[in-house]
């Protein structure tokens, strides 16, 4: 008889629901059959299972935060059972050591953590018999019953095993000695905190403070632009003036002299170009891609899209979710036809059919199996479910794996875009750009947020000439960099790899697929919400004082780059090829920690914050106690006072008597601080706050809280900033 353990109980009782069985406390057993002449039981774990032991686990004197006792690094580590998990443990153990139970399946996610939750597992049962790997991508019955009738060798995934062990021993030993470290020393400095530090998701934070710095210290600059409406021979249009490519202008005087100078002149079509381009339909996805696909369409976070997919793959609907590959292999692609047929019959999709292209299965757009690594693109399997019973979100994600394989089977989307170079009087040269859409392929299938908004030009001739009809001066201003979505954010640390200099290791990251990876960038985008060092209001992330704050600290330090993760993620993948030792690699991270410990404890007397940092940094829980809150002042509403309630000031009386008075943290572009928040309630109003941004220009003020109309307002300062010209 044999035990096949999955890695989360959905996923053990798709195995089981091939076969005949009984279901019992924990496990179910699968009566005799062709594959398995004398049965199984299948059980699973409730993810993980075990974890790495904690510090006083090793040396009692390791409980207590101190600098006296970093760095802590065990001889040898140890996993323990998770206490909350301990009964299902159990009774894995006891199938485990079933005298009937003469091998073990290893039936977890075919990938380096799927590997690390069972053999852990299966090492603190004391389980010794053989085992074979059950390794698929998707969980259809043709998809289980082809898997475990082709198993594979346990040797052939042991080294993914020894990856996931080393990646998890040195992350501990990285996140124990570092997050303490900081903590007490930023907590000498005066915050009050746990600063939380890891291998990936600290040059992740210092990738979101760099963009929100970026944001914050961007000084906007106005300039004009000249528009003119042209009549070429009776065909109108407009067109933006430009010199040497640049159409902005520095000073609106000279903005109005060009205008002037062209209105009503003579003009001329000096140039015309027209390209046809073609775009080929989208690549299937990865894990990443439809993270932030799903992000842009519909808001979902990360962590929902993977949770929704995880969902549709443990009922079969969809192929494994944390894959890092766009293509599928030939075998895959043969299995089109089915699927299609069965898109087909429903009637969301029977427009879109007959396929332009009926097979895609020598396309290596798509069917390219070098570029497949443990497992293929994330697709529709050939149990096409019912639409109608699934969820609001189950519908988004599946309607756009569904439309991406019908859109594979598309032509391209082509276009013609026309460029006229316009000349007023021999010297002004204006640019028109304009787009005719000739065939709409793939985009009838995948209609896309056309980001292109160039207008239909007329068919005018290089050299046919007119008259300026109109020009005009619009008035713009530089805007800041954009601030990043979590979708956005994904792909940000997917492609980490572009902000290092070091080529060789940029080559690494990128290989390595940035930081974290398929299976974790989710989590890390959690992880940092969770610990408060971003917000994410209205799916825009927002890097909060405490992430300035432990940045800053960290400064130049190997853990705030993506260079340290490219050396890791190279040789841990030389770990999972059995071409590296991990001994030496605990070894080396050992020592990586040693000289940090010391480094930084002396370095840290020259760490120096703002104090406009310092009043916008607020304490979170400490020790399961509730956030510290500090008074600001006096409610203007009520007899409350006014707390730092984390993303804007509010009155302490909410709770009792619903008392609704707040102000906002952030006000057209600026941070008010607890500083200026105090002297509003105390003396009327705040300091004077240079830099605020408004739709047409910069300006100072002071703020303050009008009684009449219940509201904050501005007292404009005399001289407003950047005023240019």
């Amino acid at each position: 008889m044999k035990l096949i353990v999955a890695e989360k109980p959905d996923q053990g009782r798709t195995l089981a629901s091939v076969f005949k069985m009984k279901k019992r406390d924990g496990f179910i057993e699968i009566l005799p059959n062709e594959i398995f002449p004398k049965g199984a039981y299948v059980s699973w774990a409730i993810g993980h299972l075990t974890e790495l032991s904690a510090p006083e686990q090793y040396n009692p004197a390791w409980k207590k935060w101190s600098l006296d006792t970093l760095p802590i690094i065990p001889e040898n580590f140890k996993y323990e059972v998770v206490k909350s998990k301990a009964k299902q443990f159990q009774i894995i153990k006891k199938l485990a050591t079933d005298q009937q139970v003469t091998e073990i399946i290893h039936a977890g996610d075919a990938g380096r953590e799927g590997e690390l939750i069972i053999r852990n597992i299966l090492r603190l049962a004391n389980c010794m018999k053989p085992m074979k790997r059950l390794w698929i991508s998707s969980l259809t019955p043709k998809a289980i019953k082809e898997g475990f009738q082709n198993l594979l060798n346990e040797a052939d995934t042991k080294n993914l095993y020894f990856e996931a062990y080393t990646r998890a021993c040195a992350d501990w030993v990285v996140g124990m000695n570092a997050s303490r470290l900081y903590t007490l020393l930023l907590q000498k400095k005066g915050y009050s905190d746990v600063f939380s530090v890891g291998r990936v998701q600290t040059p992740t934070l210092a990738l979101i403070v760099k963009r929100e710095l970026e944001i914050e210290n961007f000084v906007s600059e106005p300039f004009w632009e000249v528009l003119a409406k042209f009549n070429i021979n009776g065909k109108k249009y407009s067109g933006k003036w430009e010199k040497d490519g640049d159409s902005r202008i520095k000073t609106k005087e000279m903005a109005e002299k060009i205008a002037a100078f062209c209105d009503g002149k003579n003009a001329e079509a000096a140039e015309v170009i027209s390209e046809k381009k073609e775009f080929l339909p989208p690549l299937f996805y990865n894990l990443s891609a439809i993270q932030a696909e799903a992000n842009r369409r519909f808001k979902m976070s990360p962590k929902k899209t993977l949770d929704v997919l995880q969902g549709l793959y443990q009922r079969g609907i969809v192929s494994y979710p944390r894959s890092d590959s766009r293509y599928v292999t030939p075998g895959e692609a043969e299995g089109f036809p089915s699927i299609l047929n069965k898109l087909q019959a429903n009637p969301d999709y029977q427009q879109l059919f007959p396929l332009p292209n009926s097979s895609i299965k020598n396309n290596k757009r798509y069917v390219n199996e070098k570029k497949v690594t443990d497992h293929y693109a994330i697709i529709p399997t050939e149990q096409v479910p019912n639409l109608n019973r699934l969820s609001g979100d189950e519908l988004k994600l599946y309607d756009l794996l569904a439309r991406t394989l019908i859109a594979a089977h598309y032509g391209p989307y082509i276009a013609e875009y026309t460029t006229i170079k316009t000349v007023v009087e021999g010297r002004a040269e204006f640019i028109s750009k304009g787009k005719v859409q000739l065939d709409e392929g793939w985009k009838k299938v995948l209609p896309q947020k056309d980001s292109d908004k160039e207008p239909e030009l007329p068919a005018v001739q290089q050299g046919e000439t007119g008259t300026v009809l109109k020009s005009e001066v619009k008035e713009s201003k530089t805007q800041p960099p954009k601030r990043l979505t979590e979708g956005q954010l994904i792909t940000l640390m997917k492609t980490a790899g572009k902000h290092i200099e070091d080529k060789e290791l940029e080559k690494v990251l990128m290989k390595a697929e940035g930081l974290g990876t398929e299976a974790t960038r989710a989590g890390i985008i959690t992880m940092l919400k969770d610990r408060a060092y971003i917000e994410v209001r209205k799916n825009l992330v927002y890097a909060t004082a405490k992430a300035k704050i432990l940045v800053t600290a960290v400064g130049g330090q190997v853990l705030a780059s993506p260079e340290m993760t490219a050396k890791w993620e190279q040789r841990l993948h030389q770990i999972g090829e059995g071409e590296a030792s991990p001994k030496q690699f605990i070894e080396q991270t050992s020592k990586m920690i040693k000289h940090l410990v010391s480094e930084t404890s002396e370095g840290s007397s020259g760490w120096t914050f703002s104090d406009e940092l310092t009043n916008a940094f607020v304490p979170g829980k400490k020790g399961g106690r509730s956030r510290r809150t500090t008074s600001l002042g006096k409610c203007k509403k009520c007899d409350g006072m006014v707390v730092d309630k984390g993303t804007f000031y509010g009155c302490s009386n909410y709770q009792k008597t619903k008392c609704n008075f707040t102000l906002s943290k952030q006000i057209l572009g600026k941070t008010v601080t607890q500083k200026n928040i105090k002297k509003l309630l105390a003396e009327e109003s705040t300091d004077v706050i240079e830099g605020f941004q408004s739709k047409d220009r910069t300006f100072n003020a002071k703020l303050y809280w009008d009684g009449e109309d219940s509201k904050l307002k501005f007292d404009i300062a005399a001289q407003p900033v950047n005023q240019g010209g």
